[in-house]
């Protein structure tokens, strides 16, 4: 059974987001787009919100959200209890998301990074297991709820 993989974002990460689509559905991964479905300027909550709830009700195994800067997107993201999201720039720190957090979510700006560096951060989160042990206990005082 493949990975079922959320994604989304905003109209500044559209491009990166239909080409990460196409990448991971070749990989064998069960991809939904959440939209925006264009570059034409959208409220990037209206994507991330529904995005979030299905990975937090377990509907995804992990999401992936893309915008310009990807802090928008990340700020969203956090605002649901069961999700952590990770705003990431390279492979290492996309890594440390999954092994030392246990991210969820991984937030990439589009405005920063090549569709290369994107493309092998996803790869790297959607492959990277969570370490447990020591970290577990931290992750579990994660949420405020």
């Amino acid at each position: 059974m493949s990975k079922k993989i959320a994604i989304g974002g905003d109209h500044a990460g559209f491009e990166y987001k239909k080409q990460l689509v196409a990448k991971l559905e070749e990989l064998g991964y069960e991809v939904k787009d959440f939209g925006p479905f264009s570059d034409a300027s959208v409220d990037y909550p209206d994507y991330v919100h529904p995005l979030s709830a299905a990975v937090e009700e377990g509907v995804f195994d992990q999401g992936i959200l893309i915008c310009g800067s990807g802090n928008g997107v990340a700020i969203t993201a956090n605002k649901h209890q069961g999700i952590r999201a990770a705003l990431c720039w390279n492979e290492d720190l996309a890594a440390l998301a999954r092994q030392h957090n246990n991210a969820n979510v991984l937030a990439i700006p589009a405005r920063f990074v090549g569709y290369e560096l994107a493309e092998k951060m996803a790869s790297t989160f959607l492959s990277t297991d969570f370490e447990g042990g020591r970290h577990q206990n931290r992750v579990d005082k994660i949420a405020c709820g």
